[in-house]
């Protein structure tokens, strides 16, 4: 059944076939012609003559007293009964209108373009260069009775489009909203994940488990973060790829302009997880790491315990590219990923207006913040929710929940060569962890490792200061407690919330007063059965 149909009328070279093949190409309307139709009447030989297809209407408007177009476009409904939305390409006079507004009523809007005669000549003859129009002057297509008055269709217009100093893209813009079929009008929500901590708090583990729930995965970042998911026999470390890639083969997956990629890293990971060109889409603005970036980071690893993979040298060369100084490389230079190249913007924006559920993945943690972090001891980017949706392009007002993970015992990379990998709250060692939480000291220091370097992580007791400070710094709607079993071993036999040790109980709701939020997921262990979901949505 018919949803909507739009008639459009303005005068030649005002741009109604252009606006009707981006109304079908951005929102997907089918094309209905009158050229087309007219043409079907006529010799072959004179299909191409404007004069005589211009006759040819004439004739039909006088036989059909106009009806003749809403007799053609009923015809393709009924041939076509999956057409919900259509663009008529074009109404000439008004008895055309109201034929059709008598049959199909308040589905119809009429937009008319206009642009002043001087423009609309300098059109026309751009459209002869490209053999549009033969040889006629604009003068010669416009001196026909029924295109003379065509402008008169303004007065009794749904909308009125002056394309005088608009681009194709301007006029699809300004009338796809007065239409309210603009993209990413929908109500499609966004959720975010985003580190409380110091990072390595068990994003892979907990995006993995929700990655079901969504159509687009969305990761931003770089190749220093690596997000461990558990499958059998081995888990798998995703450093660019959204974490639930394999966990969901259905969703669409997407990286952020703002994010950093090693080209030869990300391959491999698309080869390993089997995604195809039609399931990823790469910004073309993302920022490509060289071997040169990585090289200038060694001494980072040796005095702030960076993980040397160049990031914090890419982004700081996309700043100098500015100035040509190092001119940057972007994914769109890079021809092994032109197959995977979109507009994120426009992929968030379909999403949305198809009422699409979106994870927005992010990466480290809060405390290593470029901007909220302990400064130097920091990563090269903010890391915080309101980072995340500027390096993915999304809007504020998108977001439903904001999951913020934290684990029972923060960790930190271990102190690097000749400094610190930064300041950590009452630090401790993994052999009070092991006493605390009777598993065994050799199975904490093999699982403690960094998923990027492989460092043996530094480890501290739980930071309530910090809990608040991240809360407040990210709004905080749920918390998601990963590595309960590190407070009781006896945590990892629990599958519902009151099966928990009863310090652990104590702990998670002191977590939501400090927080204000509800910890909503508890993660036991590292297995498919270790997350005790807690959520009301």
């Amino acid at each position: 059944m018919i949803e909507k149909m739009v008639l459009l009328s303005g005068p030649i070279s005002s741009g109604k076939s252009t606006l009707a093949q981006g109304l079908a190409g951005q929102f997907g309307m089918d094309i209905f012609r009158t050229r087309e139709v007219l043409q079907a009447r006529v010799a072959k030989e004179l299909v191409g003559n404007r004069k005589v297809l211009q006759s040819s209407g004439e004739k039909l408007d006088k036989a059909t007293k106009g009806t003749w177009v809403r007799e053609e476009i009923t015809k393709r409904l009924h041939d076509h009964p999956e057409i919900t939305t259509i663009v008529v390409d074009s109404v000439r006079i008004s008895n055309q209108i109201d034929a059709i507004r008598k049959s199909f009523g308040s589905k119809v809007i009429h937009v008319h373009l206009t642009a002043s005669q001087k423009e609309l000549e300098k059109r026309y003859k751009q459209r002869q260069k490209s053999k549009r129009e033969g040889t006629r002057t604009y003068a010669e297509a416009h001196d026909d009775p029924t295109e003379k008055q065509v402008e008169t269709l303004s007065e009794i217009a749904d909308v009125v489009i002056n394309a005088e100093r608009c681009t194709s893209t301007d006029v699809l813009v300004r009338v796809a909203s007065y239409l309210n079929i603009r993209r990413g009008k929908g109500h499609g929500y966004v959720d975010v994940l985003i580190g409380g901590q110091y990072g390595s708090e068990g994003k892979g583990h907990i995006a993995a488990y929700l990655a079901r729930e969504y159509d687009l995965l969305v990761r931003v970042g770089g190749p220093n973060a690596g997000h461990k998911v558990y499958e059998e026999p081995d888990p798998y470390t995703h450093h660019q790829l959204p974490s639930g890639t394999r966990r969901n083969e259905e969703a669409h997956l997407l990286i952020g302009p703002g994010a950093t990629l090693r080209v030869d890293k990300l391959l491999d990971e698309i080869a390993n997880c089997k995604v195809n060109a039609d399931r990823l889409s790469i910004d073309p603005k993302v920022m490509i790491i060289s071997d040169a970036d990585k090289d200038s980071e060694v001494e980072g690893v040796k005095t702030i315990g960076s993980t040397g993979q160049g990031v914090g040298a890419a982004m700081a060369r996309r700043i100098q590219g500015r100035f040509d100084i190092s001119p940057p490389i972007m994914a769109h230079d890079i021809p092994q990923l032109r197959p995977y190249l979109a507009n994120a913007l426009e992929i968030l924006e379909q999403a949305y207006a198809n009422d699409s559920r979106v994870l927005l993945e992010g990466t480290q943690g809060t405390a290593l913040s470029l901007y909220h972090g302990s400064y130097p001891h920091v990563t090269s980017r903010d890391t915080t929710v309101a980072g995340c949706l500027s390096e993915a392009g999304i809007a504020w007002n998108r977001i439903r929940k904001v999951i913020m993970i934290c684990r029972t015992y923060p960790i930190r990379v271990q102190d690097a060569e000749k400094g610190t990998s930064g300041p950590m709250f009452q630090e401790i060692n993994w052999a009070e962890i092991s006493r605390r939480s009777q598993i065994s000291l050799a199975a904490l220091e093999k699982s403690e490792l960094t998923s990027t370097t492989y460092k043996q992580r530094r480890v501290g007791e739980f930071d309530w200061g910090l809990l608040h400070k991240s809360s407040l710094i990210n709004g905080a709607t749920d918390i998601a407690l990963t590595f309960t079993d590190y407070l009781s071993k006896k945590n990892r036999e629990a599958k519902r919330f009151e099966q928990l040790c009863p310090e652990t109980i104590n702990f998670i709701q002191e977590v939501e007063r400090v927080s204000g939020a509800r910890v909503s997921l508890i993660s036991t262990g590292f297995n498919y059965r270790s997350i005790i979901d807690r959520r009301s949505w």
